[in-house]
């Protein structure tokens, strides 16, 4: 087992990680920051105190990485905050009550979004035909109920290049939502079914629009079910790789907007180049943030905070969006597309989110 606490004593109370965590710079409440939620695991840990205070510390974190990108000492904090949220959840006052009507509406509904599964399929463009094949097109819940261009125009432009994969008429949900939380053992059990369920399928390849689902699958199932036989990529990884030796198939569309890289895909994983060069070679005219790329700014809606912490996850989004020069956002995450859309909406900012691959859809055409 990792000690966690020699990680936290690690820290130099440097204070570089104060400036990039989007929770402090939204609240300035110390317990919503990284030294002060190193400081509430360190209690946990060392002295296996815990009071309700501790617990939201845990909670109101989106786990977005930033902290750790500037952290000079490469400590592992939403490492630390996810075994912070599992202790919590062993000593009984964990997950918090509206993770916990999540979680149920994820065993009773097969998805995370309450969405009806006799309609998860809305989405998609054309009846659907069973088809056998060793990749499969994951959508996800939140693209199947809430942002179904995300998963629309993914399918279409999968299928436009030439990748054979197969789809799920009844789907689920990956169980991000519940590892998350804290509830391991729940996740582990839910966790196998998928995992024997894609077994029983032959499926080699799993391509995925949301990036909960591929975060969940590439590093949460090793971690509770070790190694896996499948592997993960997401539809934007896919799509640059049939389109980079022929991006004449795009045709230049005028287009003037602002990439937003998400915490998962731009800091975690890297892929920020890819996403640039397909809008470039669509013609779009891309405009930066302050901040992007590896440094990209938190939507506010990961870690399951938007669900608990929807004021803070709407004040974070309204950071992003006042930052903005440009009309139109674009993203390859369906949570901050569907956050950032919200929060446009609901204060009244002259704003567009729209997930990417619509965008290469339309200069596919």
């Amino acid at each position: 087992m990792i000690n966690w606490i020699e990680q936290i004593n690690k820290c130099t109370e440097c204070d570089q990680c104060m400036g990039v965590c989007p929770t402090y710079a939204a609240t300035g409440v110390y317990n919503a920051s990284p030294r002060g939620r190193m400081e509430s695991a360190r209690r946990l840990f060392a002295e296996d105190i815990l009071d309700r205070s501790i617990v939201e510390s845990f909670y109101n974190c989106p786990k977005c990485m930033a902290c750790e990108v500037v952290c000079p000492e490469e400590i592992e904090i939403s490492r630390i905050i996810g075994a912070s949220r599992n202790r919590a959840v062993e000593k009984g006052m964990g997950p918090l009550d509206p993770h916990k009507k999540i979680i149920s509406g994820i065993e009773a509904r097969g998805n995370s979004v309450n969405g009806d599964p006799a309609r998860r399929l809305d989405w998609m463009p054309e009846p659907f035909k069973p088809h056998e094949s060793e990749t499969l097109f994951y959508a996800g819940c939140l693209p199947s109920y809430l942002t179904k261009d995300a998963a629309a125009y993914s399918y279409l432009s999968l299928k436009r290049l030439g990748v054979d994969f197969m789809l799920l008429e009844q789907e689920g949900c990956c169980g991000t939502y519940i590892y998350e939380s804290g509830e391991v053992g729940h996740a582990r059990d839910y966790f196998g079914k998928n995992a024997e369920r894609f077994k029983g399928l032959g499926i080699k390849n799993i391509i995925v629009p949301c990036n909960g689902c591929f975060k969940c699958f590439k590093y949460f199932y090793p971690d509770i079910l070790g190694r896996q036989d499948f592997q993960i990529f997401h539809v934007v990884e896919t799509i640059y790789d049939q389109l980079r030796n022929r991006p004449d198939m795009l045709r230049k569309i005028d287009r003037e907007i602002t990439y937003h890289d998400s915490c998962r895909l731009g800091r975690a994983e890297g892929i920020t180049r890819e996403p640039r060069e397909m809008l470039e070679w669509c013609g779009a005219s891309i405009k930066e943030l302050p901040e992007n790329r590896e440094n990209t700014p938190c939507c506010g809606s990961g870690g399951g905070i938007r669900s608990a912490f929807q004021g803070l996850s709407f004040d974070i989004a309204k950071g992003i969006l006042d930052k903005s020069n440009t009309k139109e956002l674009v993203t390859p995450c369906p949570f901050c597309a569907f956050n950032l859309n919200y929060t446009a909406k609901k204060g009244a900012i002259d704003k567009n989110v729209t997930y990417i691959t619509k965008i290469i859809w339309e200069s596919l055409q």
